[in-house]
């Protein structure tokens, strides 16, 4: 779920020993967030590749996302996760389980509502790696060790402030190449729509982690 979680996670925002300050690519990253900020709600489609460390495939994952505030709905490959802000619910379909949980507050957590904030600044050291073709590369490393991966590089459109894509780089050798697109700003999104709703799910088990 973690994993699942940090991929959606830079969706908006944000390789080598970079420099924390880099003005060139802390100015892409502004942009995006700003862009997030001024977003009531949105939703986007993602696909993910992934490979090994020996760089055997290990197959292609897509997914929606939903945000409104602090609220998310996440989907992928028959995993559903829902965060009301105060209570997660994880829905695994194989096993036609639910796992609830009080929102993780860990700071080294990455959740998508933390993109409506400038998180990076803090956590991360970023650098402007290049442009073609409309898109920016930015390189990013997390300055906590207890991060689960070491580096990332966004593509972002520079029309539309927006992360278009990137490639995520674990500490177990996986690289994981995304692309997000669909991106529809400010939806009518219900309340209850993040939250798991049991009746949907016939003969579903629930475990209360809480």
């Amino acid at each position: 779920m973690k994993k699942a979680l940090f991929l959606l996670g830079f969706l908006a925002i944000c390789t080598q020993v970079m420099a924390q300050g880099d003005a060139k690519a802390k100015n892409v990253l502004n942009k995006v967030s700003k862009n997030l900020k001024s977003l009531k709600s949105m939703t986007a489609s993602f696909k993910i590749s992934i490979k090994n460390k020996a760089g055997k495939s290990q197959g292609t994952k897509s997914g929606t996302v939903a945000m409104k505030g602090n609220k998310y709905v996440l989907k992928i490959s028959g995993q559903e996760i829902y965060n009301n802000g105060n209570t997660s619910w994880t829905y695994i379909k194989e096993s036609n389980e639910v796992q609830v949980n009080e929102v993780d507050e860990d700071e080294d957590a990455f959740t998508p509502s933390k993109l409506f904030t400038n998180f990076y600044e803090k956590e991360y050291a970023y650098k402007y790696l290049t442009a073609k073709k409309g898109i920016v590369y930015i390189g990013l490393v997390p300055l906590k060790k207890s991060m689960q991966f070491d580096k990332i590089v966004l593509k972002v459109s520079q029309k539309n402030n927006t992360v278009i894509g990137g490639t995520v780089y674990d500490k177990n050798g996986n690289v994981y190449k995304y692309s997000v697109y669909n991106y529809k700003k400010n939806p009518s999104l219900a309340s209850s729509s993040f939250e798991f709703n049991k009746a949907k799910y016939s003969g579903v088990e629930v475990v209360d982690l809480r």
